[in-house]
């Protein structure tokens, strides 16, 4: 029945009437037909608070929403439970009177034959909680009658003096009457500058907050003694509906609710289930036909879609929505994804460059020439058999378009590239911080997590038990000491289990490449190189893709155990075990490719071995280089694409859809209730939850790791990057905006811990390439050769050079090919790629002078490399200063400009003061001057000549 919607919609004070005895009135006997026609023809009163973003009164906007849920009762218990109701409702009448709404205590349960304790518990303890954000100066309004059966919603607004005093509390920067101009360029970078703004007002969004502003608000911590500096012309727009929430939020996280004997905000409430979630409401729909304009809207049509791709992003808007935690996320993927434009142009110039000279490179020539009939030793033993090395020739004509003289320059280019990198981010960073008023901004310790509160109580009560006195308890690192060996033990094994898994993969390409080097058909054997290869890398991309999922869980349970005490702990703890865990699972098979292949195999006759029958795999005759090329872009690309956005889109739409699902079974057969339009907290409940940006920022740095780490292996990295952080942004901001609920703000100046895991991956780039240069590519061997060993100056018989000799009845017993005549001739020498001794020599197979030679160049190229990389790094680090000099200008500025301000302030002060004092003097001056027959008949005027200072 839905006669109360009528009442309920209008404060209860103002009727005179209590609201609990007008739906008593209906469980009496009011006629459900009449009361339909009665709510057919009163105005709409959902249309009067906007659909949920206002109380009933159309007045008062919904800061914050907390959800709940209750069991509904039979229509044959009633009678019984209103009456209860009644006799509750004099006991209670300040809890009531705050909560004016449809089904005001619905959850009540005396009458209930079978108590459900669990059930009361909670609503005990959200009437106390309710009842303390009331004397915390919140007003609150409830209701049940919803579209969602067994669901309740509390709907949060903050007045004006609660915001004018949490404001203060917070120190929040609030804009003053006080304007200036912003400090222009003159001259000829005031012409380039008009030139650039022209040429991007395409790319430009059409969003207010994003156009170039010459004059700027002067900004200070608010204070209500303070509130005629600040514009209050309009006190409804003055603080933000982000800044509301944040607000409100405070005011949640630390009133407590004292029931079961220890504090609980409400974190600890969401966490123990009293309230089932907590969010502020988006501004309103963002698709429709009739939708007012709001902030959600313009992000969906200028940020949220695919077709403005090309634009920059509306950062300023961002963050006036979702606050300035999310605001620099994404402002740090714009800087990212811009940086990456230059990178992938030359790293495109690099790789045309080999395709260009690939036919000019003299060592793939003479590997392609059949002429030189170089016979190769067998790749495994007994089965496989002698081959020739021109059968490897599209190996080596495909290894020097990554492997040439243009990597070397593209490694520096990039080290360099990440260097430029970070300094630019930390300029743009503080440019924001001017921005967004957040100079001179500190973030205060947070509140304590509810497990970490759960504990301390769990501890004091075990103390208290041993009738021990106790002072405020607190985690030691004794009580964590159990979790820390959890945390060291599960860390180890995890990086152990994924070391498995990749020597597994290992197992698998060498048995492969045996089983199919059994095939009869000459082009059989010839792709089993690139069979395995790929075969083995789409394993590894499913168990990376797989083992990511997992070890974000198992780094989530491991931070959770050691109970942190703050979230800032939690989620730094939290991102560093996800961070190793997952960089070790991403990079292992590529290291392995990278630095262990081929190393270890020995040689002929004289084999490394695995469980006494599997053979040490090793490089093809033109290197690893180009079987690391292939491993990284295809874990790179499909983490990319299956990973990063086929699951960031699927997964929240099945959430979504499993979520309907379970609402329609739930929702009542009522016809009336469901042609009802749904409130703005019921759409928003039906949306996922925020989960944090940890997952966002983690599958970025990983692909930071693939663009930086191994770039020498290959070029296009950060062109492929760059292409999928274009679709990344706008998948991003399409979740945020669509379909996720609306996080609450946090204020923030940097990204935090983020920032030196990109400065430590930058380090450990110069060092992986420098590695991949010297080790992995023939880059090095290549400059001994010409400028040690060749006779001409030139690369001809490199291949030769690389290439040592075996008598073929040295192989061990039962290791030699079953077919000795596969090639047509009986074959007496072979050949392999290594630096060592003819059969003929008298130290026959030992390590030659040209090894050591080759690997002397090796670690002077490492050691000369990574220092002269890193001194060029922190040049760049050095000459680009942190903060932007016009920025400092604007900061130093603001700082005279608040001065002058509350200079003039005292200077009016004592003006007015000394005005006063004139006046009094005066009016003493005068009064004195009377005679004494007029002053005693005046004595009344006398008395208000001395009592004027009093009064003013």
């Amino acid at each position: 029945m839905r006669v109360n919607k009528k009442y309920s919609c209008l404060p209860a004070e103002e009727k005179g009437i209590h609201i609990i005895n007008i739906r008593a009135i209906e469980d009496i006997g009011y006629d459900q037909h009449e009361s339909t026609l009665l709510n057919s023809l009163s105005k709409n009163p959902d249309a009067d608070c906007k659909y949920g973003l206002y109380f009933r009164d159309g007045k008062r906007k919904v800061d914050y929403i907390l959800v709940y849920h209750y069991k509904k009762f039979s229509a044959g218990k009633t009678l019984v439970r209103r009456a209860q109701q009644n006799d509750s409702s004099v006991r209670s009448t300040k809890q009531d009177q705050p909560l004016p709404g449809k089904g005001v205590q619905l959850e009540m349960g005396e009458s209930e034959p079978q108590m459900d304790y669990h059930e009361d518990d909670k609503r005990f303890r959200r009437e106390e909680y309710e009842g303390n954000l009331v004397e915390a100066g919140l007003e609150l309004e409830r209701d049940e009658d919803t579209k969602i059966h067994g669901i309740g919603f509390v709907k949060i607004h903050a007045p004006w003096n609660v915001l004018c005093r949490e404001a203060e509390f917070l120190k929040l920067k609030m804009p003053t009457k006080k304007m200036y101009q912003i400090n222009q360029t003159h001259g000829l970078l005031k012409k380039i500058n008009s030139v650039i703004q022209k040429i991007t007002e395409p790319i430009q969004p059409k969003v207010a907050e994003h156009k170039p502003q010459t004059v700027k608000r002067l900004s200070y911590p608010f204070s209500r003694e303070k509130q005629h500096l600040f514009d209050l012309s309009d006190k409804d727009s003055f603080f933000d509906s982000k800044t509301r929430s944040t607000i409100v939020y405070e005011i949640l996280k630390r009133t407590t609710c004292t029931k079961a004997k220890y504090s609980m905000g409400i974190t600890s409430l969401l966490a123990n289930g009293v309230y089932s979630a907590a969010y502020p409401l988006h501004d309103g729909d963002y698709e429709g036909e009739n939708v007012e304009p709001n902030d959600r809207k313009l992000l969906c049509e200028e940020w949220a879609s695919y077709g403005v791709f090309y634009k920059y992003q509306p950062i300023d808007l961002v963050r006036k929505y979702f606050g300035e935690k999310i605001g620099l996320y994404f402002a740090w993927l714009g800087v990212y994804t811009q940086m990456l434009i230059p990178a992938s142009i030359v790293g495109i110039i690099v790789f045309l460059y080999g395709c260009a000279t690939v036919d000019e490179n003299i060592p793939s020539m003479e590997m392609c020439d059949q002429r030189n009939n170089i016979t190769m030793c067998p790749l495994c033993d007994k089965t496989c058999s002698y081959w020739k090395m021109s059968s490897a020739c599209a190996t080596a004509r495909a290894s020097h378009l990554f492997d040439n003289p243009a990597t070397v320059f593209f490694s520096v280019f990039m080290a360099l590239w990440a260097a430029t990198f970070m300094e630019h981010w930390k300029r743009k960073q503080m440019r924001l911080n001017y921005r967004w008023d957040l100079t001179g901004f500190e973030e205060e310790e947070d509140h304590p997590r509810a497990e970490y509160e759960a504990k301390v109580l769990e501890k004091s009560l075990r103390k208290e038990h041993k009738h021990k006195e106790t002072d405020k308890e607190k985690l030691t690192w004794k009580d964590r000491f159990p979790a820390y060996l959890t945390n060291f033990v599960g860390i180890i094994f995890m990086v152990g289990l994924t070391f498995a898994i990749v020597f597994g993969v290992i197992i698998y390409r060498i048995s492969t490449a045996a089983a199919l080097a059994i095939s009869s058909t000459p082009s059989g054997r010839s792709s089993v190189r690139v069979t395995v290869t790929a075969t083995a890398v789409i394993i590894n991309l499913v168990v990376i893709i797989i083992l990511d999922e997992v070890y974000g869980c198992i780094a989530r349970w491991l931070t959770q155990i050691e109970v942190p005490k703050t979230d800032k702990n939690f989620e730094e703890r939290l991102i560093f075990k996800a961070f190793l865990l997952k960089f070790v699972n991403a990079y292992t098979p590529i290291f392995y490719v990278a630095f262990f292949k081929g190393r270890f195999v020995g040689r002929p006759g004289d084999y490394v071995y695995i469980f006494h029958s599997f053979r040490m795999e090793e490089c093809a005759p033109g290197g690893c280089l180009m079987e690391l090329c292939i491993q990284l872009s295809i874990i790179m690309l499909g983490k990319q694409l299956i990973q990063n956005n086929l699951f960031e889109i699927g997964i929240p739409k099945m959430k979504k859809f499993i979520r309907y699902l379970k609402l329609k079974r739930r929702r009542s057969l009522d016809h009336e209730e469901h042609m009802k339009k749904k409130q703005r907290y019921e759409v928003d409940y039906n949306l996922e939850p925020f989960a944090g940006l940890t997952p966002e920022y983690m599958e970025m740095i990983i692909q930071f790791g693939f663009v930086t780490l191994f770039v020498a292996s290959f070029p296009l990295a950060p062109l492929f990057a760059l292409l999928n952080n274009i679709i990344e942004i706008r998948l991003d901001a399409k979740k945020f905006v669509t379909e996720l609920r609306r996080p609450v703000a946090v204020r923030a100046k940097d990204i935090g811990i983020w920032y030196n895991i990109l400065r430590g991956i930058g380090k450990l780039a110069v060092i992986i390439n420098a590695f991949v240069i010297s080790f992995t590519s023939d880059f090095i061997p290549r400059l001994v050769y010409l400028y040690m060993y060749s006779e001409n100056g030139t690369m001809h018989g490199f291949v030769n050079h690389t290439l040592s000799s075996f008598n073929v009845s040295d192989f061990q017993a039962g290791t030699a090919p079953n077919d000795p005549l596969d090639l047509g001739y009986e074959v007496q020498i072979c050949r392999y790629k290594d630096y060592r001794e003819p059969p003929w020599s008298e130290n026959k197979y030992d390590i030659s002078k040209d090894f050591w030679a080759v690997l002397a160049a090796r670690l002077a190229f490492v050691i000369v490399f990574q220092n002269l990389v890193m001194f060029m790094s922190e040049f760049v680090d050095w000459i680009i200063p942190d903060i932007p000099k016009d920025i400092s200008q604007q900061i130093h500025k603001e700082k005279v400009l608040m001065v002058e301000v509350f200079m003039r302030e005292e200077q009016g002060k004592l003006q007015m003061l000394e005005t006063w004092k004139d006046k009094d003097k005066k009016k003493g001056e005068i009064c004195n001057n009377h005679s004494p027959r007029l002053s005693r008949s005046h004595s009344g005027s006398l008395s208000s000549c001395h009592s004027y200072p009093l009064d003013v």
